[in-house]
């Protein structure tokens, strides 16, 4: 391999990682780059920690052979079980124990196949294994993200020559920021995905974050709550508490982003929610979609808890249409991403109904009107009423529990 080829496959790291190519699309143009220039990688992979509510990080991986494997793999944490029995066994724990940053294993020669992976590796017919971890500094650490792990194996019968190896220590540390860069972007877009919202998440990284910039639109809204959430926090122990608010918001988050709805606020037990498409007879039929989606997965959570001996609850519901600003409300320093206006406002009051006169789902009048009208045979009317902090009375609707 010539020095040429190295700079040229780092100028090309550099302009891709810029471009923001995918981790996994990085490593595999990498890898055939580097085998064009008479750098012979047989296998490779990277590993990066990340930022997740579910996931510890993801293993990118290449090879030159026709064994299809998939090229991104995430997984879950690292600290008990198989799992952490695995972790430790490892060279790159190995690495991190002893503060190396590389290590090398001729296995074609003689050299000890000294940990799982690399004995994988020689009973595969590899020659030569060299794994790479780089660190970063503690400030440029965010959640597990800490450095960049890599292995490199080859089956050439002369396993890599030095000229391959001090090529390899120069291209590696600069493919590792291309991939963390590559991380990175996408620990953005979970952070405010999981924390605003899909739809609010893409418009803020869309560059939607100048304060009091809303847009006014016409959206069915949803908003929610558990029935008996106070009784039950008075009366169960205290560590059911936050795994019921878990399996209850699963159930209604999962509904409502099936039906194509879009959470935007969890507030305590409650859920704040929009359906939004050009006819607003399509969002509220999502929004009942969703409704529908969740009180099978209410049923089916419920039965699984009380087998369980653990406590159980159901959710009312209010939907109202109308008109909201969806956009930036806060000070300079602290910014929400959400809907107002006095339909939220209604939306939340229809559902504190349901406690009133005992339906678990309530819809306005301009929701019932919306609907189509084979829809609407679906609502039965249960009276005119007064919303505290509403102007007018107006008439509520609930499912016809002969339908249901």
């Amino acid at each position: 391999m010539k020095a040429s080829d190295v700079d040229r496959i780092t100028n090309w790291i550099v302009r891709r990682g810029l471009e923001g190519a995918q981790e996994s699309d990085l490593l595999r143009e990498f890898c055939e780059k580097c085998n064009a220039a008479d750098l012979p990688v047989a296998r490779a992979l990277v590993v990066i920690d990340t930022l997740h509510p579910v996931h510890e990080g993801t293993v990118f991986r290449w090879r030159n052979d026709d064994i299809e494997e998939k090229a991104a793999t995430t997984y879950g944490r690292t600290t008990e079980g198989a799992a952490a029995d695995s972790w430790h066994r490892s060279p790159f724990y190995h690495l991190l124990q002893t503060g190396g940053e590389e290590l090398r294993r001729r296995i074609g020669f003689g050299e000890p196949a000294d940990f799982s992976i690399i004995e994988e590796m020689k009973e595969l017919g590899h020659t030569d294994y060299i794994v790479f971890v780089y660190r970063f500094a503690t400030n440029a650490t965010i959640g597990e993200m800490d450095c960049v792990y890599s292995g490199w194996s080859t089956r050439n019968p002369g396993g890599f020559s030095d000229v391959c190896i001090a090529a390899l220590r120069q291209l590696v540390p600069v493919l590792g920021l291309a991939i963390k860069s590559a991380a990175l972007a996408n620990v953005a877009h979970t952070l405010v995905e999981t924390y605003l919202g899909r739809d609010a998440g893409r418009r803020v990284l869309g560059g939607r974050t100048q304060r009091g910039v809303a847009d006014r639109i016409e959206a069915a809204l949803w908003f929610s709550d558990l029935r008996g959430y106070t009784t039950i926090t008075d009366t169960a122990p205290p560590g059911e508490i936050i795994p019921l608010l878990n399996d209850y918001a699963e159930a209604v988050i999962t509904a409502i982003h099936e039906a194509g709805g879009d959470v935007l606020k969890l507030i305590g037990d409650g859920t704040l929610a929009l359906f939004r498409a050009d006819d607003p007879a399509e969002a509220c039929r999502r929004a009942l979609l969703a409704e529908e989606n969740l009180r099978v997965r209410i049923k089916e959570l419920n039965e699984k808890r009380l087998a369980e001996e653990r406590p159980v609850t159901s959710v009312y519901l209010g939907l109202h249409v109308g008109e909201v600003f969806y956009g930036n409300v806060g000070s300079f320093d602290r910014l929400d991403f959400t809907v107002v206006g006095p339909a939220v406002n209604e939306t939340s009051r229809i559902a504190s109904m349901c406690r009133s006169v005992d339906r678990p789902v309530l819809v306005s009048s301009a929701f019932a009107t919306s609907l189509s009208a084979r829809e609407r045979a679906g609502l039965v009317s249960v009276g005119r009423f007064a919303l505290r902090g509403v102007g007018r009375a107006q008439e509520l609707f609930t499912l016809d529990p002969e339908l249901i």
